[in-house]
C-alpha cells in the first residue's frame, strides 16, 4: 500500500510510519516541524525514517489548501492516516486559535483531499478528552460526548463530527481513533512521564496536579501503532442495525466508526511516578498542584468494540512500557 501519514514526525506518526514501512508498505510524511516542542526530536526521528527507501517526506502545513491539493493530486494514496494537529489541552487554552486552524481548517483540507482522490480510507487520530464531563466509566464509544472541557476536545470532537459528514455526503470511509495516554520512546517532551523522567534524573522537583489524585489509562505506544494500522486494514460498513429513532454515536449507517485505544487498565498517577522512580532508580522531589483547567481526573477505555472488530487489545504493562522509555531517554540525552 501507499499511505499517507500526517505528522510524521510526530511521535506516533514516526512509529506508524515505521512499522507500515517495516512491513513493507510505502509511505509518504508530512509535517510542519512546528515549535510546540523542541523540533531536535522532530528531526532526529525524520532521520531514522529517512533510512528507508520507501519513505518520502515533504514538509508541508495540513492548514495549506494548495500545497495539500497538490500533494494528493500527485499521489495515488491507498490510505490516508491523519496524525498531524495541535496537540495539548493546557495549551490550547493560551493559543486557541492555533488548534482551529491545524485541527479544523488542516483537518477540512485532508478530508477534500481524500474525497477527490478516491483514497479507499481515512483514519485520523481523535483523544480521550472528547469524554469530557463525562464521570461513567469505563468511556466507551456508544456513551453521549456532547460536553467537552476544553477547546482541544471540542476540536477532536469537531473531527469525528467533520468526518461523519463526508461519509454520509460522499460515501468515504473514515474512522477515528479516541487515544488514552500514549507513551513511550521518542514521546513528546510536553507530556507527564518526559518531564517526570527528566526532573527525576536531574533532581528538580515535578508538579503534581490534582494532589496526584489523577487516574489515567496510559497505553503504551507500539500498542497504540498495532490498533491503528489493524483498523487501517478494517474499513469500515455502515451498521445496518444503526436506528435514527435511536442514534448510536459509535457507528453509523454510512462507512463510519470510532473506536477507543487505549489499554484498559487506569493506572493512579502516584503509582505512575513510582513506575518511573524504579527504571530510573531515583525518588521523586513532588510539588503537589491543584487540577488545571481542561483537565479530566480520571480516565479509563472500554476496547471491547476495538477488541471485536478488529481482534487487538492493548496489553504492554505500565512497569515495561516505562523501563523502555527510560532506557531510550537515557540513549538519546546520554544520561
Amino acid at each position: 500500500m501507499n499511505v499517507l501519514v500526517t505528522g510524521a514526525a510526530g511521535f506516533i506518526g514516526f512509529h506508524v510510519s515505521k512499522y507500515l514501512m517495516d512491513r513493507g508498505d510505502s509511505v509518504v510524511g508530512i509535517d510542519n516541524i512546528n515549535d510546540y516542542y523542541d523540533p531536535k526530536i522532530k528531526m532526529s526521528r525524520l532521520e531514522i525514517l529517512k533510512d528507508y527507501s520507501e519513505f518520502a517526506f515533504h514538509k508541508m502545513d495540513i492548514a495549506d489548501k494548495e500545497a495539500v491539493a497538490d500533494l494528493f493530486a500527485g499521489n495515488k494514496f491507498d490510505a490516508v492516516i491523519n496524525l498531524a494537529a495541535q496537540a495539548g489541552v493546557r495549551y490550547s487554552l493560551e493559543n486557541p486559535h492555533v488548534y482551529m486552524e491545524s485541527n479544523i481548517l488542516g483537518f477540512l483540507n485532508i478530508l477534500e483531499g481524500v474525497r477527490h482522490n478516491n483514497v479507499n480510507h481515512l483514519v485520523y487520530a481523535s483523544s480521550s478528552s472528547v469524554y469530557g464531563a463525562n464521570t461513567l466509566q469505563p468511556f466507551s464509544e456508544h456513551h453521549n460526548i456532547d460536553h467537552p472541557v476544553s477547546l482541544y476536545a471540542a476540536s477532536k470532537k469537531s473531527n469525528e463530527l467533520m468526518a461523519h459528514s463526508y461519509s454520509h455526503l460522499y460515501g468515504m470511509k473514515t474512522t477515528g481513533l479516541r487515544f488514552f495516554t500514549v507513551y513511550g520512546p521518542w514521546g513528546r517532551p510536553d507530556m507527564a512521564l518526559f518531564l517526570f523522567a527528566k526532573g527525576i534524573l536531574e533532581e528538580e522537583p515535578i508538579n503534581i496536579f490534582n494532589n496526584g489524585e489523577m487516574i489515567r489509562d496510559f497505553t503504551y505506544i507500539d500498542d497504540i501503532v498495532e490498533g491503528i494500522v489493524r483498523v487501517m486494514d478494517n474499513p469500515p460498513e455502515g451498521n445496518p442495525e444503526w436506528n435514527g429513532d435511536s442514534p448510536d454515536p459509535a457507528t453509523s449507517y454510512t462507512n463510519y466508526r470510532v473506536f477507543n485505544i487505549g489499554n484498559n487498565s487506569p493506572v493512579k498517577l502516584m503509582d505512575f511516578v513510582g513506575a518511573i522512580e524504579n527504571a530510573v532508580g531515583k525518588k521523586a522531589i513532588k510539588n503537589f498542584m491543584p487540577l488545571q483547567a481542561g483537565d479530566v481526573p480520571s480516565t479509563c477505555a472500554d476496547v471491547s468494540e476495538l477488541e471485536k472488530v478488529v481482534g487487538f487489545k492493548p496489553n504492554t504493562s505500565i512497569q515495561e512500557g516505562i523501563n523502555n522509555f527510560v532506557s531510550w531517554y537515557r540513549d538519546y540525552f546520554n544520561k
